[in-house]
């Protein structure tokens, strides 16, 4: 079962575009536009909270007080927070943006600072936050437009180990607590990137949240602490010379814990890692036989989920008609066709696909001018081919397209485009999916 925002509020909040209004289509027309994201101007504050959770594994569920004979208690655990990244889509020109890199949005640096990064012996601020003690992140991120003008993906929080390079907590060891010590020297800096739909947008406010979340069962899933060594002080320190096998399997567990779509660190010895997290990625790809589009039907009123993009001389609005059936249609009518088939698209973002695994791609297109359109799944970071590209040959009347494919790379954004442009013509689409076949 994938986990995504309330798409109506999502809807009311990154398509503010989106406006009711005639067509010229018969009775059964609904005359209702896709939202463009280009005339998209609102923003959202962020803030950010962080702390420890010791329910089970239930993203939707937190326990942040410590439950009655817990096994396992954190009593001090903060991290040094450096740094907050957005990563969107734009469909408007934003100069100096990487959409791989994204974009810096804490700390802020102003232009005549930006010098200060050159120089070697620059130490760009911190903010050393507390995980057990619950820290809220407010006045530090007052300046954050969040989703100001994109399609926001991701948030990216990066840390480096507090000073004290420990985490503190106790464990019960045959019916008694017993305290531990916990060294992170394993971790020189770490990122932790949060998929969209982990973000608590509260619209009415006009504020957006990001809970950073530690969950301690994560943390300690399968860990024995009765066999480690209990030092002289009463202690178990847990590190690279004590209780070796107990560090090691709480080292590979540490980042999962803050269940992330996806994270990457570096360790003490330089060694870049990087991986999604399997709870939370299983949360978003779609099931066997499920559509991994979202509202492929177009039954949703405000035609979520959709975008329609013009671009190098191409023009085109839409429209939903209604069948009598309770069927809706998608009309695209292209007015001009601009310089090339991607003058004017027809896209959904935000597709999850799984490397080696098998889908179909199926939909039903029409026109009122027969020729070809380019139908395609690409990256929204580099434009590339990651599903397929096909051309497809669009008659007058309805024709069922059909275009299995594997993907060779995994990704939770992936973008399903019908390149429409090139000629001024009508176009028909219903019943779009991309259905995920085998595990």
């Amino acid at each position: 079962m994938r986990f995504f925002l309330n798409m109506t509020t999502v809807a009311s909040l990154m398509l503010a575009g989106m406006f009711l209004g005639a067509c010229s289509e018969p009775t059964n027309s609904a005359g209702i536009e896709i939202g463009n994201p280009t005339i998209q101007q609102d923003g959202l504050a962020l803030t950010a909270d962080f702390s420890v959770d010791y329910s089970e594994v239930e993203v939707a569920s937190l326990r942040k007080e410590v439950p009655q004979d817990e096994p396992v208690v954190l009593d001090s655990f903060a991290l040094n927070l450096t740094e907050v990244r957005t990563y969107a889509s734009y469909y408007s020109y934003m100069p100096g943006y990487n959409a791989v890199e994204g974009m810096k949005v804490w700390p802020a640096v102003e232009e005549d600072e930006q010098s200060l990064e050159l120089d070697s012996t620059y130490v760009p601020p911190v903010l050393t936050v507390s995980f057990t003690d619950e820290t809220v992140v407010d006045k530090a991120f007052n300046d954050i437009e969040l989703m100001d003008g994109g399609y926001l993906k991701e948030i990216g929080v990066s840390f480096k180990p507090y000073v004290a390079d420990d985490i503190y907590g106790r464990v019960k060891v045959d019916g008694k607590y017993v305290p531990f010590v916990y060294d992170l020297a394993n971790f020189s800096n770490l990122q932790l990137r949060y998929h969209y739909s982990q973000i608590e947008i509260d619209s009415a406010a006009h504020k957006a949240n990001l809970p950073v979340v530690f969950r301690a069962k994560i943390f300690t899933k399968g860990v024995d602490f009765s066999e480690a060594n209990v030092s002289e002080d009463g202690v178990i320190y847990i590190d690279m010379k004590n209780n070796v096998s107990l560090w090691e399997q709480l080292n590979k567990q540490f980042v999962p814990s803050f269940q992330p779509l996806r994270y990457n660190y570096t360790n003490a010895a330089g060694e870049d890692s990087t991986a999604y997290v399997i709870d939370i990625w299983k949360g978003l790809a779609a099931g066997v036989g499920e559509n991994t589009l979202i509202n492929g039907n177009f039954q949703s009123p405000f035609t979520t989920n959709w975008i329609l993009v013009t671009q190098y001389g191409g023009r085109a609005d839409t429209s939903l008609i209604e069948e009598k059936s309770g069927e809706r249609i998608m009309n695209v009518n292209v007015t001009a066709g601009g310089d090339s088939s991607f003058s004017v698209q027809l896209l959904q973002e935000n597709v999850a696909l799984i490397a080696g695994v098998k889908y179909q791609c199926v939909f039903t297109i029409w026109s009122d001018v027969a020729d070809s359109i380019t139908a395609r799944i690409g990256s929204y970071t580099t434009f590339k081919t990651i599903g397929f590209s096909k051309h497809v040959y669009v008659g007058k009347t309805g024709q069922s397209v059909q275009i299995d494919f594997t993907p060779e790379v995994t990704d939770p954004f992936a973008r399903f485009e019908l390149n429409l442009g090139k000629q001024k013509r009508k176009f028909w689409i219903k019943e779009v999916k991309v259905l995920r076949l085998t595990k």
